[in-house]
This record gives structure tokens, C-alpha cells and sequence, in this order.
């Protein structure tokens, strides 16, 4: 990236350079004298040469930034600097039926770091698998704790796994010796995929995906709408949820395009007989739209923030409460 970056800066240079030294020129142009001529070419040559260092050395700056953050984290996941919060998921009685795990680092110096400052870099330095692998482990601990809790045992819990993650060699074998190693209930984990992990193919997907789904490990299509959302290969995906992008949730009550898009959506979940989730959800009005349109689970800050695992299973407690079911949020203030 850097080299390309620098091959188009040297090639807008030399160019400039060119065209400022040489005599050709439209027929209508003034010629002017020859000694400004030469000046002009030393003032341009040292400002080309000036531009060009400038641009290396910010070059520079960057991929060195980049692979210190790459550095700090793969020291995070040795030191244990990485955390999973927990984000409620509801059905259309309110319920809390699971949770999604979602990655924090917490940096000793810095704090808490957000995502998208770290995400994005190790998706660039490759360490989504190393990181990748960190969480599900971690989430599959945390089911195997919850196991042993009879307000937790029967929430599922949604893992994010990326596409570079996802398609390393051996990855199911790595997924199922994981599951295996704590003894969990496979059916309680669900991984959730983006749109971009059909890149290497549709084939070799839908094959890793069986591989996992006969042993009962769920998937679903997350942030629907944002990639290629073909439904051929919709069809295709041996997925049993569809996420709604929180984009569009957003822009729903905004705009009748965005309410048909959300509705088109629903509908299309609904054919192919899929769970439809919308996350992203921020207020009441929100959640009755979408519960109108059709949508069968929910996920947002109006139903509680991620939270560390203790906090977590406070609030599950506390809403727990008094029902005879699942928790219901009706019954505490989680948000």
C-alpha cells in the first residue's frame, strides 16, 4: 500500500516537473526569457523534491503508527488487556433471549479504546484471526459459566467472526475443538458473518458453514444491506438469521425510502424463513416500527448498552426476577 501510495506521488511530481522544464506549449502562448525559464525550474524541482519527502515522511508516519497499534495488540492479547462486553438481545415480548459478545481493549496507559480506532488496523495487519480467535474462546468460556447459572443457561450468545478469519484453513476444526474443550451446547452459539465473507467463493463458505451447522452452531448474516446483498447468494447461505444494518434502522423514520427499505428487508427475511433481527435500535418509536414491520428480535442501547460480563449478569438477575420465563426488561431499567 505504501509503495503504491508513493509510486503516485513520484509519478504527480515527475510529471509536474516535466511539463514545467520543457518548451511545449499551446500556439497562443508567450514565450518568456530564458533566465526566469531556469529559475522556474530550480523553484520547481525544489518544491517537487520538498513535496515528495513530505509525502514519504507522512507515509511514514502512518505505517509506523500503524504498526505500533499492531505491536500493542498483540501484546493486549497476551496480557489479557482485551475484554468482551455484553450486549442484550430481545424478542417481540420484550424477552432477553441472548446477547452479543463485542470486543473492548483496554489499554493500561490509554483506557478503554474504541473499536473502530483498532479494528480496522488489525483487519489491515492481519490479526483478525489471532484476535478472532481470542473472542470465540472467550465467548465459549463465558457460555460454559453461564451453563451453571439458571438465569443465563438458555441465552445464546453471538460471536462476530470476520471474513479473513473465517476463511483460514482448519477453521471449523479450530470452532468445534473449542466448543468441545468447554463442553458447551453448541446450539447456544451463534457466529455472525458479514457479507464479504463470499469473497473466496460461495462454495467453500456454504461448506464450512455445514461442516459447523451439523453440530448445531448457528449463523447469522450481519449488517445486511452494506455489501453485495444478492439474494442468490442469500438462498444459498445455510444462515437462520438475518441482522438489519443499524444504518438503516436509523434512517427508517427519517425518510419513506428508508421505511420501504426496511420493510423490503423484513419481507425478504420472512420469505426465505429467516429470524429477523434489527439492531441498533435508540428509542421507543424505533421499536414499534420495526416490531410492525414484521421483525422478530431486537438489539440496541433502548434495550441496554454492552457491559461487562458481571454487570451483565446483574441486570439478567434483576430482570429475572418475579417471571416465571425468560428475563423480560420490562421488569428492570437496563438501559
Amino acid at each position: 500500500k505504501s509503495a503504491f501510495q508513493i509510486g503516485i506521488i513520484a509519478t504527480s511530481l515527475l510529471a509536474f516537473i516535466f511539463f514545467s522544464s520543457t518548451k511545449i506549449a499551446l500556439p497562443f502562448a508567450q514565450s518568456i526569457p530564458d533566465d526566469v525559464r531556469y529559475l522556474g525550474i530550480w523553484v520547481n524541482s525544489t518544491l517537487a523534491t520538498a513535496m515528495l519527502c513530505g509525502g514519504v515522511y507522512a507515509i511514514h508516519r502512518e505505517s509506523t503508527g500503524q504498526n505500533e497499534i499492531s505491536r500493542a495488540l498483540r501484546t493486549a492479547v497476551r496480557n489479557n488487556q482485551l475484554e468482551l462486553h455484553f450486549q442484550p438481545q430481545v424478542d417481540n415480548g420484550r424477552q432477553i433471549i441472548g446477547a452479543e459478545a463485542l470486543l473492548r481493549w483496554k489499554h493500561p496507559q490509554r483506557g478503554y479504546i474504541p473499536p473502530a480506532d483498532f479494528i480496522p488496523i488489525a483487519e489491515e495487519c492481519g490479526l483478525m484471526p489471532l484476535i478472532g480467535g481470542w473472542v470465540l474462546k472467550e465467548a465459549c468460556r463465558t457460555l460454559a459459566l453461564w451453563k451453571e447459572d439458571p438465569v443465563l443457561a438458555e441465552l445464546t450468545l453471538a460471536v462476530n467472526v470476520s471474513a479473513k478469519q473465517f476463511n483460514v484453513d482448519g477453521f471449523e476444526q479450530s470452532v468445534l475443538d473449542t466448543v468441545k474443550l468447554f463442553r458447551i451446547d453448541p446450539a447456544k452459539l451463534k457466529l455472525e458473518l458479514t457479507e464479504s465473507v463470499i469473497i473466496s467463493g460461495v462454495e467453500p463458505v456454504v461448506a464450512k458453514m455445514n461442516a459447523l451447522r451439523t453440530s448445531g452452531i448457528e449463523f447469522a448474516l450481519d449488517d445486511f444491506g452494506t455489501g453485495y446483498s444478492s439474494l442468490s447468494y442469500l438462498r444459498q447461505l445455510p444462515v437462520s438469521q438475518l441482522k438489519i444494518d443499524r444504518s438503516f434502522v436509523q434512517e427508517s423514520l427519517e425518510s419513506p425510502g428508508g421505511a420501504s427499505l426496511i420493510k423490503s428487508i423484513v419481507r425478504m427475511g420472512l420469505d426465505l424463513d429467516l429470524t429477523v433481527l434489527a439492531e441498533g435500535i435508540e428509542s421507543a418509536t424505533q421499536h414499534l416500527f420495526l416490531l410492525d414491520c414484521g421483525c422478530h428480535e431486537f438489539q440496541g442501547y433502548y434495550f441496554g448498552r454492552p457491559v461487562p460480563d458481571a454487570e451483565f449478569k446483574s441486570q439478567i438477575t434483576k430482570a429475572a426476577q418475579g417471571s416465571t420465563r425468560h428475563p423480560t426488561l420490562s421488569q428492570t431499567a437496563v438501559r
